[in-house]
């Protein structure tokens, strides 16, 4: 299994706005991509990606109708007071989250 791991809604610590960039760009590649990902896990700012309207969006989506499990952290959601907007995917849990890198033969973190 291939799991792409994200806990931010962007790549680095510097300028946020070139960091969504590179996210969403880093996205845009993988959907364009033969790679096969079999689950996308969303923890801390990665859960503003699949509750708000923002180009990472559409690549989170188009994962998903390849047939990728997206999950977004249930207590980050909570948190970030966003648990009744997911727009994509599924709410997951820790104990599906260990789980999921437990059996992943590749992990792709980006950020």
């Amino acid at each position: 299994m291939t799991l792409v791991f994200l806990n931010s809604d962007r790549i680095g610590n510097g300028e946020p706005e070139l960091g969504r960039k590179l996210l969403q760009l880093f996205l845009d590649r993988l959907v364009a991509s033969d790679v096969k990902v079999d689950a996308v896990v969303c923890l801390h700012r990665a859960v503003l990606l699949t509750t708000e309207d923002n180009p990472a969006l559409a690549s989170l989506k188009a994962l998903a109708a390849r047939g990728a499990l997206i999950t977004s952290c249930g207590t980050c959601l909570e948190f970030f007071g966003r648990k009744e907007m997911l727009l994509v995917g599924a709410v997951g849990g820790m104990q599906q989250t260990v789980e999921m890198f437990a059996t992943a033969d590749r992990v792709i973190a980006p950020c």
